[in-house]
């Protein structure tokens, strides 16, 4: 679908915000990776909470001031999802143990993708994310978060958080395919919304 006002669409504050946290993440990825010190590990836990609080900022905006755009649908949940990776990509080679955690990520947004797509060639998608999608994108956030600031964590504590998330993108991965497939299908006719 072509964006017939996309200069407008760009040039929105939710929407540069969102610009702004795709930026942040090879910003964030460069910190991390190359630190040795606390107050590096602490810089690359100030840089996610930048983005965490932009991510909260721009859903407000674009509500308040009717600044809600067909960019901004895609960028905000590109830019969770290309942070959650890169977050979880960073952590598990550091924490080998999340490996099982960024592969049940990438098989569980591999998933939303390639269904989305599907509904959407059909004229349906989603209302919008399922409250066991949002949950699992905080729990995500403030674990991982927690363990970039916690560099020297007891091994058995990352264990622990890499079993909860686990937990939590399992759980998350059923709703979304009980949304799309179940018996209450959340699915809907794009022209209705």
């Amino acid at each position: 679908m072509f964006i017939k006002n996309w200069k407008k669409d760009i040039f929105t504050i939710p929407n540069l915000l969102s610009l702004f946290r795709l930026v942040l993440i090879p910003v964030y990825a460069t910190v991390y990776l190359n630190a040795t010190q606390n107050y590096q590990f602490i810089l690359a836990g100030i840089i996610l909470a930048v983005s965490c609080l932009t991510d909260m900022i721009d859903g407000k905006i674009a509500r308040k001031y009717g600044m809600i755009t067909t960019l901004g649908k895609v960028l905000d949940p590109l830019a969770d999802k290309l942070t959650q990776l890169t977050l979880t990509i960073c952590l598990s080679m550091k924490y080998p143990v999340l490996y099982p955690v960024l592969g049940l990520f990438i098989m569980k947004e591999l998933f939303q993708l390639v269904i989305g797509v599907v509904f959407l060639r059909k004229g349906k998608m989603l209302p919008g994310a399922l409250l066991a999608g949002k949950v699992c994108t905080t729990v995500l956030f403030i674990s991982l978060i927690a363990l970039v600031l916690l560099p020297d964590i007891d091994p058995a504590a990352v264990t622990v958080i890499a079993v909860i998330d686990a937990l939590f993108l399992g759980v998350s991965f059923m709703s979304y395919a009980m949304a799309y497939f179940g018996k209450n299908v959340k699915v809907r006719d794009i022209d209705t919304e």
